[in-house]
């Protein structure tokens, strides 16, 4: 439908015969129909605006008979209009012909998916309103309804509230640059006081006074219903606000009988906590309805009346009130006109003037006073100060912009506060009197006398702008702008760490594995050793409670040996139960992977070697993916492997043999990931004599793993006791809140016990953190310091409360667009069901301590569900991993035009083989992703939909797909299509998508690659794709290494799929910039600028004030073979740089400046460096080879020796391959071992070391930058010296190995005579010969053995060189083999 998509006009009819045409119908979806009409339109026309919205411009002369068509044909064509949401009408003039209003009403009634009316610019008769106020009377369907300059006035409002005075469906009324006047807004009042449905009203009013019947009738019937009104003719202002989601009353500007009336509805309201009048005017009439309010009122809770322009007497009457007010918390009346009378009747309340009196009020902890034109006077200093000495209550005291107090009058103040016990923050903003030495004397004192202080503020006081007030802030812990941050690190110092004193053991394995069977069995061999499980066990739940529970999910057995908690987890083996998996694994740890020789269910029929083989594969991918993180801290994950139902078969089969053939293999796969026990345990499952082997294993191998593993606080270990007695206590509650837990480390443990009112109480509240942390990272509790309280049984929350909402059944659910959601109520039902303790007596105790609604915070926390809707407090509650599959839908773009740009990456698990994407992976990047995009400030129209292995995202004009893939997730793909270029569509994709996706995969590494665009367009089945993306560095590499003036129009070729015969993609290409984005290409060319900078600042290049600097020469002659002199080559090109970066503009410029640049150096350096390798290369005619190095094995690779001394053992010797302009690392190649370097070897080798690392970091640095033929001339040692390319590692290396043949050049004194340097280079030599002759290895056969090289000489100039086989074959015509 292009040529109907545009902004091209349509008659009318076009639009009524489209209404009708349903395959007009599916080709845009029409949610916004605007009606306008102007004198200069001559005919009636439509324009289709957007895909969703469409503007119908109607003459004047044919407004009711158009008009009444259309809203007819509308009416009677609902079914193909189903998308229709929004009504909108511009400059419409409404005359007395009904007609039209009534074919709206037929429309409004018969469409329930209209939700908005809007009136802009329109005119209406009494007659028209009378009838518009009939249709809403009865309308159901309306949420919201707009007008916007249409002057309904007083009588339009009056017929607007007769109306939804019955309509209880309307949620939000606006009414815009009008004049409703106060009969009006009374009317308007009245309609609140029987309406209860209203959600919104905003008003935009000439005459401010008609704010206050509205507010007045929204506190007076306690309604929740959002009001903003504003008012003004040339400068508008807020006049009222009033937001129930936060309980807070904002009155901008009122009269004063306005002021009056609101004050009488607030007596009885409870939805307002916060009253904040600032800056309007009141008066004492005003406060004596006030006093009445804080007598009356329950609710309230901060109150702000600052610069009202309160006096004496009304200062009075809100003095009266707090004798009474048992509420309020915060008073602030600063900025205003009373004096002394004032200050002493506010502070009365606060004060007690005998030994015997009471305090009249005890609620009110914050008290804010003063301001310029405040006289406290001598009456009002003595009011303060009997307050600061008698008062029990106030926390904070705020006395701001005084300027009639003097220094005398502070320092008695502070002399004062020495005896108070409440005041924790005392603020003097701006005050004048607080000067010089005698008032910071008497503060000083105060803080020494009086600890409990936390801040005194002194902003904008004289002793704060002359800097002393630095030394006030130190001593109260800061320095008036920011909390010193070691005192957290502090606070820890003196806490000690021991060995942890629990370990889980993890059985793993599938269902009927046999894991219950022989969790029984371990626990009956603990109990027959002496390790009673019932008597002797102190765990965070009771033997009595855990011995009765029952149902499907984890189960959790734990004892007690030596001192060592052992837990028995019992992982669910059903499919369903994956999810939770990985939440369960942190350290300390041991698994037990579980494999059952037979199948299920009646385990008659055995497995085959394939099966157990694939078995364990799976767990031991699991669990190297989940302990990732572990490995890289610390060690290991510790696996042994059991072997079940083996009484059934016999053991010296060839089949049974089969089976640790194939367990063997496995573990020689996995022996460098994880750390395997020798022994493969085979036993009956049911016999607790065939289990007694496993249950010693178990013990040793526990406390070998807590020996190894980090320590932890000894607080924790003394908390799992306590927390053990504080459930045996409090009816084995699982939840413990965060007072409780404060509680009892004040009354049980001394170290976290505030001891005094001396003490620091943030630093000890930080050490119950601390310890609550260190408690759940090593699986003794659930604890996240935003949710407020602490699970303290895991089996009852992970194995029935988690495992509940696992197995619930998707298909009960309403609709098929509800697919993983399930309602708050539904929620709530399960977890209270899942709370129902078997103990008699006990289930109401739990119910009554725990609230539900924490648990579903902790699930949103945990990341395994969201709200659908955050602002709705009804919202549903989306859980992914009950999700359903998209079962075959068509998959289509939702964007989908001609300019579309379409990109896809492709992330890969970096070891596939060793670990996947866990199955609880994907449903917490289903959370991860939808919370990140929630908190964008710009993301308001996005759109996310979710499949069991599907994201669908829309945002900011760009449809993102997420897909899930691989048999057991060895990849995800990310597929964009966009109407924004390249660059916009992957910087969100690169900012967003993927560190959400990195932040979910627990450590391990996805690399990324580029997948062929038109395999996105097309959606190309994943299996197709399979050979259709590019690594993305390999990708940047490649562009790295052309010459510069083919970057930017680079080729990648794709190669085509066939599959069955049927061509499925051709063979084709993309150009590299329209598969990278702008910054791809940037960072290319500025790295390849870096690295030739860095060059010359590694070879001292000298600057362009040098007077000693050497004129660049191309006679290859006049070369001093070392780097010197190649830097001095350089140098004039690194000059012609600095010009060339000052000139870029734009990445065609930088291509430009970097092909001029490289083509100077590379002419220079071609020459050199050439000469500098094949430096008297004849001396001996070449015996051995020249260029070698050392490595050795380590972790999982090989790592570069960059320096030796004696008695370094376990090394071996590897050479390269030779051959001019493309030396390399032989692969495959066997080498020597050398089993320890002597005093001897150090000699000979070390005055060539750092020449030739200097020489491998040369190549590191440019080398990938040299054009065609000169790229793989420096040897590519990957990833076992890609740490020299640091500059620190650089500047320290000693060297790896010498290079005898450019031993000379590399020296460590260029200046050193020639005949020392061929000395030097001969020793070097003749202990590679010695050594060559002691491994037999003397020849060219053994040579080629053992090194994969032969010795050759070139047919040109005669020169030998010792190469690899690839090149003796395809270098023939330039070479003669030569045997030695």
């Amino acid at each position: 439908m292009a040529s109907e998509t545009d902004q091209s006009f349509k008659d009318l009819s076009w639009f009524l015969q489209a209404i009708k045409d349903p395959q007009l119908q599916n080709r845009f979806n029409l949610q916004t129909l605007s009606f306008s009409s102007s004198s200069s339109v001559k005919t009636t026309h439509c324009q289709l605006l957007t895909s969703t919205s469409m503007n119908i411009n109607v003459t004047r002369d044919n407004l009711a008979s158009s008009l009444s068509q259309i809203f007819i044909e509308l009416a009677t064509s609902l079914e193909t209009q189903t998308s229709l949401r929004n009504l909108e009408f511009e400059g419409i003039t409404w005359d007395d012909d009904i007609e039209i209003l009534q074919s709206l009403g037929l429309l409004l009634d018969n469409a329930s998916t209209i939700k908005h009316l809007a009136f802009r610019k329109n005119r209406f008769t009494e007659h028209c309103l009378n009838e518009l106020s009939e249709i809403l009377r009865r309308n159901s369907s309306l949420k919201e309804v707009t007008f916007s300059e249409s002057r309904i006035g007083s009588r339009g409002a009056t017929l607007l509230a007769s109306a939804l005075q019955v309509n209880d469906s309307l949620e939000e009324l606006q009414i815009w640059e009008d004049s409703i006047g106060s009969k009006g807004a009374e009317e308007l009042s009245k309609m609140i006081e029987t309406n209860s449905s209203l959600k919104l009203f905003s008003i935009f009013d000439s005459n401010p006074f008609t704010a206050t019947p509205l507010i007045s009738a929204v506190l007076a019937l306690n309604r929740e219903t959002e009001v903003h009104v504003w008012s003004g003719g040339e400068r508008t202002s807020k006049v009222v606000e009033f937001l129930p989601e936060s309980n807070a009353l904002r009155i901008y500007q009122i009269d004063a009988s306005g002021s009056c009336r609101v004050a009488t509805a607030l007596g009885m309201n409870t939805t307002v906590r916060s009253l904040d009048m600032t800056g309007a005017t009141l008066d004492s009439r005003w406060a004596k309805e006030f006093r009445l309010v804080l007598e009356q009122n329950r609710t309230l809770r901060e109150v702000k009346l600052s610069e009202t322009g309160l006096k004496d007497k009304a200062v009075v009457y809100v003095a009266a009130g707090l004798f009474k007010n048992k509420s309020l918390q915060s008073l602030y009346v600063d900025g205003n006109r009373f004096g002394s009378i004032g200050v002493s009747d506010l502070l009365c309340p606060l004060s007690r003037f005998t030994a015997l009196q009471l305090q009249a009020n005890i609620t009110l902890k914050s008290v804010v006073f003063g301001g310029p034109k405040t006289k406290v006077g001598r009456d009002g200093l003595t009011a303060i100060l009997k307050m600061l000495t008698t008062n029990e209550t106030v926390v904070h005291l705020g006395i701001h912009d005084d300027t009639s107090l003097g220094p005398d009058d502070f320092v008695h103040i502070f002399k004062s506060l020495q005896k108070n016990a409440s005041l924790r923050r005392f603020s003097l903003q701006g005050c004048k009197g607080v000067r010089g030495d005698r008032v910071l004397e008497a503060i000083t004192e105060t803080l020494q006398v009086n600890p409990l202080i936390e801040e005194i503020d002194l902003a904008r006081t004289p002793l704060q702008d002359s800097g002393k007030a630095d030394e006030i802030y130190q001593k109260l812990g800061h320095n008036g702008r920011k909390i010193d941050e070691e005192v957290e690190t502090d606070s820890f110092r003196d806490m000690p760490l021991t060995e942890p004193k629990s370990v889980r053991a993890f059985l793993c394995g599938q269902d009927y594995a046999g894991k219950t069977t022989l969790c029984n069995s371990i626990m009956q061999n603990f109990s027959a050793s002496g390790f009673s499980y019932v008597e002797n066990v102190r765990t965070l739940m009771s033997p009595v409670e855990q011995a009765v529970k029952t149902g499907g999910g984890m189960k959790i057995k734990t004892f007690v040996d030596e001192g060592t908690k052992i837990s028995m987890w019992n992982l669910a083996g059903q499919h369903e139960f994956y999810a939770l998996h990985d939440l369960m694994f942190p350290s300390p740890c041991l698994f037990l992977i579980i494999l059952s020789l037979f199948k299920k269910p009646s385990n008659k029929e055995p497995k085959t070697a394939a099966e157990v083989e694939g078995e364990l594969q799976y767990w031991l991918r699991f669990i190297v993916s989940n302990s990732r993180k572990a490995v890289q801290q610390c060690m290991k994950p510790n696996v042994t492997i059991v072997l079940t139902h083996s009484e059934k078969v016999n053991q010296q089969s060839d089949s049974f043999q089969g089976t640790l053939v194939s367990i063997e293999r496995q573990r020689d796969k996995f022996q460098d990931s994880v750390d395997f026990f020798p022994t493969v345990f085979t036993v009956d499952a049911r016999s607790s004599p065939s289990v007694s082997r496993l249950t010693h294993h178990i013990r040793v191998a526990s406390k070998g793993i807590l020996q190894r593993v980090p320590r932890v606080y000894q607080l924790c270990n003394d908390m799992v006791r306590l927390l053990s007695d504080w459930r045996s206590e409090n009816a084995n509650r699982p939840v413990m809140r965060w007072k409780a837990f404060g509680d009892l480390c004040q009354y049980k443990v001394p170290s976290l016990r505030i001891k005094s009112r001396n003490e620091n109480t943030e630093t000890v509240e930080t050490r119950r953190r601390a310890i609550a942390t260190c408690l759940h990272q090593t699986g003794e509790v659930i604890y996240f310091e935003e949710c407020g309280f602490l699970i303290l049984d895991y089996e009852w929350f992970c194995g029935e409360v988690l495992a509940q909402l696992i197995k619930l059944d998707v298909r009960k659910q309403s609709t098929g667009d509800r697919n993983g959601f399930v309602s708050k109520k539904e929620m709530e039902k399960i977890l209270k069901s899942s709370l129902q303790s078997p103990i008699p007596g006990m289930t109401s105790k739990v119910l009554e301590h725990l609230d539900v609604c924490d648990l579903v915070r902790l699930m949103k926390k945990l990341e395994l569900c969201y709200e659908e809707d955050p602002s709705s407090p009804d919202s549903s509650l989306l859980v992914p991993s009950i999700l359903e599959n998209g079962r075959g839908k068509t998959q289509k773009w939702q964007i989908n035009t001609q300019d579309c740009v379409y990109s896809g990456r492709h992330l890969h698990c970096d070891d596939s083989s060793h670990m996947f994407l866990t199955p609880g992976f994907f449903p917490r990047l289903q959370v991860h992703l939808h919370n990140r995009i929630m908190e964008l400030k710009n993301q308001h129209g996005a759109t996310y939909s979710l499949e069991k292995y599907l994201i669908d995202i829309t945002i900011q004009g760009i449809n993102i797909r997420v897909e899930l893939g691989g048999q057991l997730g060895d990849y995800i793909d990310v597929l964009a299509c966009s109407t924004k270029s390249l660059t916009e569509t992957l910087r969100l994709i690169n900012q967003l998508i993927i560190p959400a996706i990195l932040n979910s995969c627990h450590g391990v590494i996805l690399l990324e690659h580029i997948i062929r665009p038109q395999c996105v367009q097309d959606f190309t089945p994943p299996r197709f794709r399979q050979s259709q993306f590019v690594s993305l560095q390999r990708l940047k590499e490649a562009l790295s290494s052309v010459p510069a003036e083919v970057m930017y129009d680079y080729q990648h070729t794709w190669e085509s799929v066939v599959d069955s015969g049927k061509t499925i993609l051709r063979a084709g290409f993309d150009l590299a910039r329209d598969l990278l984005s702008d910054d791809d290409f940037r960072e290319v060319l500025q790295r390849r600028y870096h690295d030739l900078h860095t060059l010359a600042q590694e070879l001292q290049v000298p600057t362009e004030d040098d007077p000693e600097a050497v004129p660049v020469t191309n006679e290859l002659e006049n070369v001093d073979p070392s780097f010197g002199g190649i830097a001095k080559g350089v140098e004039a090109v690194l000059r012609r740089l600095k010009i060339i970066e000052q000139e870029i503009r734009d990445l065609k410029q930088e291509i430009q400046g970097l092909r001029y640049y490289e083509h100077r150096l590379l002419i220079q350096l071609h020459h050199k460096v050439n000469y500098l390798v094949n430096y008297n290369v004849q001396m001996d005619e070449r015996k051995v080879p020249n260029m070698f190095y050392f490595i050795t094995p380590e972790n999982y690779g090989r790592r570069l020796i960059t320096s030796i001394v004696p008695g370094m053992v376990s090394l071996r010797i590897h050479m390269l391959c030779e051959f001019r302009r493309e030396m390399h690392v032989v692969e495959d190649q066997l080498g020597c071992d050398v089993m320890q370097i002597d005093n001897r070897a150090v000699k000979c080798l070390a005055p060539y070391m750092t020449g030739f690392m200097t020489l491998v970091t040369f190549a590191l640095r440019i080398g990938a930058n040299w054009a065609a033929g000169m790229g793989h001339m420096i040897p590519d040692l990957g990833h076992a010296i890609a740490h020299l390319a640091t500059p620190s590692v650089m500047a320290g290396a000693a060297g790896a190995a010498g290079a005898v043949g450019v031993a000379a050049a590399l020296g460590r004194n260029r200046g050193r005579d020639r005949d020392i340097q061929e000395q030097e280079q001969r020793a070097a030599q003749q202990w590679l010969i010695d050594y060559l002759r002691e491994q037999n290895c003397s020849t060219g056969k053994d040579i080629a053995e053992k090194f994969g090289l032969w010795r050759v000489r070139y047919r040109d100039d005669g020169s030998i060189a010792w190469i690899c086989k690839r090149h003796l074959i395809t270098r023939a015509n330039e070479v003669i083999q030569v045997p030695l």
